[in-house]
């Protein structure tokens, strides 16, 4: 006998249905951006360190970020592009 009252969850969203500026990804926030970006907002996201897989260059020490180190992903509001996001350490983005 089928069971009629069977929940039936929806799909999970997939990443190809949010936004490509990322502001809706899980643990994304609007803060002031550094002292250079006069003020700007800014979208900032922790990278846990299981989710960094290459280097990146840090713009707040020019150091490198290696892979598997937890960091900062922040990118301008006004500028919706991935070109525009920037790794930061998270001890320099908390001196910025």
């Amino acid at each position: 006998m089928p069971r009629h009252n069977r929940r039936v969850t929806p799909p999970p969203r997939g990443r190809a249905s949010l936004p490509r500026d990322g502001a809706t990804y899980r643990g994304t926030r609007r803060e002031r951006g550094p002292s250079w970006a006069a003020g700007e907002e800014w979208f900032v996201r922790h990278m846990g360190a299981t989710s960094a897989m290459k280097f990146y260059v840090c713009p707040g020490c020019n150091q490198n970020i290696p892979p598997g180190v937890a960091h900062i992903v922040a990118w301008p509001d006004s500028h919706r592009g991935a070109e525009d996001r920037r790794h930061w350490h998270s001890g320099c983005w908390g001196r910025r």
